[in-house]
């Protein structure tokens, strides 16, 4: 999967959008800043913004709808997810872009249910609203009410993982637990035998996602390579690891999984868990 990065460049942006039926059908990670200003004056695209939604009200980027990260973890099961779906106007052709305000996790865990649900043609917003802001490129106060749509239910079993599949991982060859949580909170304890990426590595300062090269690096580190099978995890409802889930992805991992109920129902269930109890100082740098 290729990122729809570049850098403020009319040309470029231009020579992208004459392919529209190319740029319809892409299945990209992120979505740059200036792609997305181009959609929105097109109306060709359905832009999602998970904050509160007092936040959204407050203002937000122009014609986006608001769907908090909350709403989506009430309701979620496939049918209820397509229903919010169709409250949106979004149909099965749609292009989805999400934003949130928190380094792109809140995005990440819905962009992925949108994709569970059979939406592939949904991406994150390279960059936070704040950020977006910053840059003057236009917001709005104004509610976005659009008309309900038809979109069908196509749940896709590849991209998720239940803790028998997490169990089953452990121990067979060429499958990797990535857990995504904080360096301490992997350290204290985890899943046996998972690797840790932490969130904080993920995003730079401008981006809520490192280049495809960084993330290859980090992959390297951990011995993680694009042929295998990955399932990411972290603290509670798959915000974090939903982040590592696409960073992994840009960074070329082909078969990955999301265990979005994470370590709280691992240890709820009361399946085992490894720690460090001799972690030293040098046992912080996630690196």
């Amino acid at each position: 999967m290729c990122s729809l990065k570049y850098n403020t460049k009319e040309k470029k942006t231009k020579n992208i959008l004459s392919r529209d039926h190319e740029l319809s059908n892409t299945h990209d990670v992120v979505t740059s800043s200036d792609i997305l200003r181009t959609l929105i004056r097109k109306n060709s695209v359905r832009v999602v913004d998970v904050r509160k939604e007092d936040e959204y009200r407050r203002e937000h980027i122009k014609t986006a709808v608001s769907l908090p990260l909350a709403k989506v973890l009430e309701n979620d099961s496939p049918e209820r997810i397509v229903h919010l779906l169709e409250q949106l106007g979004i149909s099965d052709k749609t292009q989805i872009v999400v934003y949130d305000d928190t380094f792109g996790a809140l995005a990440a865990r819905v962009a992925w249910t949108f994709q569970y649900v059979g939406h592939s043609n949904t991406s994150l917003l390279e960059t936070t609203f704040t950020k977006w802001k910053s840059y003057g490129f236009e917001t709005e106060k104004k509610v976005n009410v659009f008309a309900p749509a038809k979109h069908s239910l196509k749940v896709n079993d590849e991209i998720f993982a239940n803790y028998d599949e997490v169990e089953k991982a452990k121990s067979e060859q060429n499958k990797i637990l990535v857990d995504s949580r904080e360096r301490l909170n992997f350290l204290s304890e985890h899943i046996p035998g998972a690797t840790n990426l932490p969130y904080t590595m993920l995003g730079t300062a401008d981006s809520i996602l490192r280049e495809p090269q960084e993330i290859k690096r980090f992959m390297e580190n951990r011995g993680i390579s694009a042929d295998d099978e990955v399932i990411t995890y972290c603290g509670s409802v798959g915000t974090l690891s939903g982040l590592a889930y696409y960073a992994l992805r840009m960074g070329g991992v082909k078969k990955i999984r999301l265990y979005s109920r994470s370590f709280k129902e691992w240890k709820k269930l009361g399946k085992p868990i490894e720690e460090f109890k001799d972690a030293n100082f040098w046992d912080l740098s996630a690196e």
